[in-house]
């Protein structure tokens, strides 16, 4: 039996570990070709060896803060797999800041990761994605996009500002039956979320599984098993839509 992604052609940026590395494993195990950029070319790679369908993946390196990267992957992996039919923006970064002492460099680095790259890929694979009027692009946001905590501006507003663009792009490319949807995902055993905690004192990891209804975070393929629903046909119907993927920690007050 087919899977929900057979024959479709997925692009995943920072697709090396973590969430990005769970959706390029549950989109290939749903029948997709899958094109991997990551800035971190080590890991990429020794993940791709990994992968028993890498016959389907190609990777490289590249950094989504430069257009000309950007180009330059997308014309090869097209050559390669043809157009682009699905697109999850994943790659992002943490910034443990203060509003004060932050430099206009810093901002402009997260900016540049959480935000810009994911329009600028977008804009690449667009064209495409119009012209054969199909097509699906995930934004991977955070549960930062609604509700925050200190230390972290200004990942939060990146983050707004992704779920602002989803909605904003699914405006646009909606009358050509292409959908633009965001994942926010919550606490999730990820590179990102273990370099924070790492920061932290050696009970937070037990305070942030107290508060969580489930009494434990996320797995990223349970991530991955969203996003790749998103790509799939199955929905056809879903649109400019922010799922928060939290284990219900959004539902409740503090306390």
């Amino acid at each position: 039996m087919a899977g929900r992604l057979d024959g479709e052609h997925i692009l995943v940026t920072g697709g090396s570990r973590g969430i990005g590395a769970a959706t390029v494993e549950k989109a290939l195990a749903e029948g997709a070709r899958v094109s991997i950029i990551d800035i971190e070319e080590e890991v990429g790679r020794a993940f791709v060896a990994s992968l028993a369908a890498r016959d389907r993946v190609h990777f490289a390196r590249g950094d989504i803060r430069h257009a000309d990267e950007i180009q330059a992957f997308h014309e090869t992996v097209v050559s390669k797999f043809g157009p682009v039919s699905g697109l999850v923006n994943n790659a992002g970064r943490n910034s443990n800041a203060d509003p004060v002492t932050m430099t206009e460099a810093q901002w402009d680095d997260v900016f540049a990761v959480d935000l810009k790259a994911a329009w600028m890929v977008a804009r690449e694979v667009l064209p495409a994605m119009i012209a054969a009027r199909r097509g699906s692009i995930v934004n991977i946001a955070s549960v930062h996009a609604d509700h925050t905590f200190k230390g972290y501006f200004p990942y939060a507003a990146a983050k707004s500002g992704l779920v602002g663009l989803t909605r904003s792009l699914a405006l646009e490319v909606g009358p050509q039956q292409i959908r633009v949807n965001a994942i926010s995902p919550g606490w999730t055993e990820t590179f990102l979320v273990a370099e924070y905690l790492a920061t932290q004192p050696p009970e937070m990891r037990q305070q942030v599984l107290d508060v969580h209804p489930m009494g434990r975070i996320a797995k990223p393929c349970e991530i991955a098993n969203c996003i790749c629903f998103l790509l799939s046909d199955e929905a056809s119907f879903v649109t400019g839509a922010n799922w928060r993927v939290d284990g219900g920690i959004g539902a409740r007050f503090a306390g």
